[in-house]
């Protein structure tokens, strides 16, 4: 109890609804950064766009499980709330939410489904992942009313189907923020804690050499697809790694129409039984 008193000095930490319902009343221009936890500089990014750009922030904590396809995954996704809370602390956040399942869960929505066009890349692999990212947020929405939603480029598709899904059902705007790297030019992620110092490394590498094949499909569009081919077959050769896809997306539409537009090169791969996503 003394320990969350001295948060609440500082910040208003809130774990129920009709909490939060009163206490976000009269914030019109609130800006939402929604996490799963175990936070990073990635993090700290958004909540700085945030409050750059909104008069208070919310930060929300919740291991979400229905966007998890793999209930080891979920079990074993890395937690630490007493470390999140200091970090938020720090940034002076307006408010934390930490919710219960039951809290987000209270009643059943409509079902979500994702069309044809739009089950590619993590979607493909990952059944009733974005199903249960769109859900939960549009829970959330419902209950915060947010100015502005601010989410990481690293989950570039997830932003585009969140900004598509909420920007046409709420008067709320979802807003990208760039993905923030480690000295290696890693991606900063949660799941980036589960690696062992070896994987770490053999990370880096790969993320070098993909940033590398981003810059040769830039110069020669017209042979992406024999550029990618032989990456793949390099990093299969010389890492153990199970890529999951490797793929140019038009960042317009995520279609594979890329040779007179914007695009971005999206991957996925499992490294020590860990998986990773990043684009460039």
């Amino acid at each position: 109890m003394f320990y969350l008193l001295i948060f609440l000095l500082q910040m208003k930490l809130i774990k129920l609804k009709t909490d939060l319902i009163k206490a976000i009343e009269y914030d019109k221009k609130l800006g939402f950064v929604p996490t799963m936890g175990s936070l990073h500089d990635g993090h700290k990014a958004l909540i700085k766009k945030s409050k750059k750009n909104c008069k208070k922030t919310l930060v929300s904590i919740f291991v979400n499980p229905t966007q998890f396809n793999n209930k080891k995954d979920y079990k074993i996704y890395p937690k630490n709330l007493k470390k999140d809370l200091n970090y938020l602390k720090k940034l002076n956040v307006d408010y934390v939410y930490l919710p219960t399942i039951k809290q987000i869960y209270w009643k059943k929505n409509d079902e979500i489904k994702l069309n044809k066009s739009q089950n590619i890349l993590c979607a493909k692999f990952r059944k009733g992942h974005f199903e249960g990212v769109l859900d939960v947020l549009n829970r959330f929405v419902e209950l915060i009313s947010p100015q502005k939603i601010f989410m990481g480029e690293k989950d570039f598709q997830q932003f585009f189907l969140v900004k598509n899904y909420i920007e046409n059902k709420y008067d709320t705007k979802v807003y990208v923020c760039k993905t923030i790297r480690d000295k290696n030019k890693l991606a900063l992620s949660s799941r980036n804690s589960l690696l062992n110092k070896k994987s770490f490394i053999e990370t880096g590498i790969i993320t070098k050499k993909l940033l590398k094949l981003k810059n040769k499909i830039n110069k020669n569009r017209k042979k992406y697809k024999k550029l990618i081919f032989d990456l793949k077959k390099e990093l299969s050769k010389n890492f153990d790694i199970k890529i999951e896809y490797l793929e140019c997306r038009n960042t317009q539409n995520l279609s594979t129409s890329i040779l007179k537009k914007p695009f971005k090169l999206f991957v996925a791969y499992y490294i020590n039984n860990v998986r990773l996503i990043d684009n460039f």
